[in-house]
């Protein structure tokens, strides 16, 4: 897929060279010439100056042969703008925007432009460490009535079998995190020391699946 990414700095070019790792031809638009130093001698995509929302600088981009596009400048408006033109005008089917202020990315969400709300990510990535034992949402349906959420899960369940979790507590196991990697589990998949649960649950079943989720077997049992 060819991926058109506005904006050079560490975000943009991180991500420009882990999709070129994947396979993926990239050109990257930045402002400022002297930001594409950050991509490294070995970056073998197309290096933009200009305006990431400007038609003919997104043309020289690619963005007509483009499979997605991602505005990660640090302006909240420019990405937007940028994002609606890759989408609206050119037909981009993937697109994502960047943006520090929440309260604008629901709006944007909400507009249907994927947005990455870069402020409430840090704040729930930090809360996630700070109080480990509640269960922080990752995301929510538009309604709010379901959410998915990593939950603290007591060391007694460990050795038990996912089925037996779902069962007893009413969730869904959406995936694991073990030794710093996602995996999908089945049925059948055990519970190790160490790793982390994220499941589908209803919100307003939150503190029922925190509580049997603390409490162990026994007390989902009660």
């Amino acid at each position: 897929m060819h991926i058109v990414i506005m904006g050079c700095g560490r975000v943009g070019s991180a991500l420009a060279q882990t999709l070129e790792s994947q396979g993926h031809t990239i050109a990257v638009v930045d402002q400022d010439p002297t930001a594409f130093r950050r991509l490294g001698s070995s970056f073998g995509g197309r290096r933009v100056t200009g305006v990431g929302f400007d038609q003919d600088t997104l043309r020289e981009a690619g963005i007509e042969e483009a499979g997605a596009f991602a505005a990660v400048s640090s302006g909240d408006n420019s990405n937007i703008i940028a994002a609606r033109v890759a989408r609206e005008m050119f037909g981009v089917e993937n697109v994502a925007a960047r943006i520090y202020d929440p309260r604008r990315a629901e709006v944007y969400q909400r507009l249907g432009i994927p947005t990455v709300a870069t402020v409430r990510w840090t704040a729930d990535q930090m809360l996630r460490r700070l109080l480990p034992s509640g269960a922080e949402p990752l995301w929510r349906d538009p309604s709010g009535g379901v959410q998915l959420a990593e939950v603290h899960t007591s060391p007694s369940w460990v050795g038990h079998k996912i089925s037996t979790l779902q069962e007893e507590t009413g969730v869904r196991v959406a995936f694991l995190t073990r030794l710093g990697e996602a995996i999908l589990p089945t049925s059948q998949t055990v519970l190790q020391e160490g790793d982390l649960v994220h499941v589908m649950m209803r919100t307003d079943e939150v503190e029922k699946v925190e509580a049997a989720f603390a409490t162990g077997p026994e007390g989902a049992h009660a």
